[in-house]
């Protein structure tokens, strides 16, 4: 494909060239056969706690109507004394859903009382009311909090959270809340772990930020793990911030043990000030996964959604976790806070967290900010059901899934998985410059640099196959490649996928040896 026709998008967001590699996928094939292996939206649902939320929904309106002064049509809300013991007689009817609603209520953290989880859950999932407190209702924090110990494995200090329309308002608020606190200034520095979610590149050189981005580059060749000069990045104090995915997004790799631990080490001992942001959403694919918010929680803002793994991202379900004992509030202490006058009496004392709460609300509208309170039931009961599940069979469900779909994918691309209990399977990232230097040689791969547009593979799929990837150079992935997401798509189309993506080699390698290199 000419150079010329491609050069227009090279500048484009992934996620913005997708739309024209579907139109051409589309006009490509017919409608059974095209196939959209871009999309990073898993094509499973989690049934079982979404029937506990139905249940709830049931009981909440069955105690709203036990009495109250309204007519036909109207409802009072329901109240708190007892209606644990409602609901419990309420779920001995057979309701669909009940057994599920009832374990994950009793896999609540120790020291939660009965009536007030029940009351707060059956009233949030009614949504009358606005969220109260505006962060997190505190029967959701208590069980999101417990599930996330157990996802990162950590931190056992105490940390707060604030509920956001998932990991995409997570991030944005956290940036916006920087910047109107002064802890990120234009022209400061951000190391970024790349390769990495585009948008998390494109954030920050907004003009609403201008920040220095400073890419912390992970080595194919060490499967994605950032080598020690990589790190080194982090030891310069012009870097303000460390954004990392983790596991990786488009890598699929999780940050080793040992490169978790030389990141804290680094902080610990060179740069105590830091601000390292971490987006933990495929936490739940690698078994025994710790987060760098595990390690470092005093320096860490953690964000976490629960789309992915529950297949919900649709309902937009997201936190924001932070220590009680952080280094952002530590930097902000004695500073003006003028800006949050009307929130407080001593605005100066309010944390982080709760400034970047009212923040996501333009700060004048604090007391109707929040995640939704339904959203927030349902938010709660993902975390709890996942608690009640000891066995972890769902988990080896969804595992299982997306290791076959990746097998299937390499056996028909020709390629023999190497097994490696740090990649999560939900993405996979092709990288055809890697392939002609690895089965070819250097000077096949040379000849691909000079001849081939890095964004060919992505459009020859789709025109040729009806076959869509996202093109890797938005993500800072290496050269010439492409993401493949393991994760809406069946088993079957894998398999397709591969021949297609090993006849777009084939061809590159025979206009190498057509070209007398080989």
């Amino acid at each position: 494909m000419p150079a010329g026709t491609l050069d227009r998008f090279a500048r484009m967001s992934p996620f913005e060239i997708k739309d024209e590699l579907i139109r051409r996928a589309r006009a490509a094939t017919t409608a059974g056969a095209f196939l959209n292996a871009g999309r990073g939206n898993p094509n499973w649902i989690a049934t079982a706690p979404r029937e506990a939320f139905a249940a709830l929904n049931r009981f909440a309106l069955a105690e709203c109507r036990r009495g109250g002064e309204f007519g036909s049509g109207l409802a009072a809300a329901p109240g708190r004394a007892g209606i644990a013991g409602r609901l419990e007689a309420f779920l001995d009817g057979g309701e669909a859903g009940a057994a599920t609603l009832r374990a994950a209520l009793a896999a609540a953290p120790p020291g939660t009382e009965p009536d007030g989880l029940v009351h707060e859950l059956a009233c949030a999932t009614l949504g009358d009311t606005y969220p109260e407190p505006p962060r997190m209702l505190e029967g959701a924090e208590r069980a999101v909090a417990a599930y996330l110990r157990a996802v990162l494995s950590g931190p056992e200090v105490p940390f707060d959270l604030f509920a956001t329309e998932g990991a995409t308002a997570a991030i944005c608020d956290v940036f916006r809340a920087l910047h109107a606190n002064g802890l990120l200034r234009p022209g400061d520095g951000i190391a970024i772990g790349t390769p990495v979610f585009a948008p998390y590149l494109e954030i920050p050189v907004l003009a609403d930020y201008a920040l220095r981005i400073l890419p912390m580059e992970a080595a194919e060749e060490q499967r994605f793990q950032y080598p020690e000069a990589a790190l080194a990045v982090l030891e310069d104090p012009a870097v303000r911030a460390l954004l990392l995915v983790n596991p990786g997004n488009p890598t699929s790799v999780a940050i080793a043990p040992a490169s978790v631990a030389r990141i804290a080490a680094i902080v610990r001992e060179r740069r105590p000030d830091l601000i390292v942001v971490t987006d933990d959403v495929y936490a739940t694919f690698v078994p025994g996964f710790r987060s760098i918010f595990a390690e470092l929680p005093r320096n860490t803002i953690g964000i976490y959604s629960f789309s992915k793994y529950f297949g919900c991202t649709g309902w937009r379900l997201g936190v924001v976790a932070m220590a009680r004992d952080n280094v952002v509030d530590a930097a902000l202490a004695g500073r003006p806070a003028a800006r949050y006058a009307a929130l407080a009496e001593d605005p100066g004392c309010l944390p982080f967290i709760e400034r970047m709460v009212a923040d996501s609300r333009d700060v004048a509208l604090h007391h109707t900010a929040g995640l939704s309170t339904p959203q927030q039931a349902m938010m709660a009961l993902f975390a709890l059901s996942e608690l009640a599940d000891r066995a972890l069979d769902y988990r080896r469900e969804v595992t299982a899934v997306l290791h076959r779909r990746s097998r299937a994918f390499a056996g028909a691309l020709g390629l023999d998985l190497e097994r490696n209990p740090l990649f999560d399977h939900y993405y996979g990232l092709v990288d055809l410059d890697f392939w002609m230097r690895t089965h070819l040689g250097e000077a096949a791969a040379d000849w691909m640099r000079a001849h081939v547009h890095p964004l060919d593979i992505a459009f020859r799929l789709a025109e040729e196959h009806g076959i869509v990837l996202l093109p890797g150079g938005g993500f800072h992935a290496p050269g010439w490649s492409a993401r493949i997401s393991f994760a809406n798509l069946a088993e079957e189309a894998y398999g397709r996928i591969g021949a297609a993506l090993r006849a777009v080699i084939g061809r590159y390698e025979a206009g190498w040896r057509a070209a007398g290199a080989g």
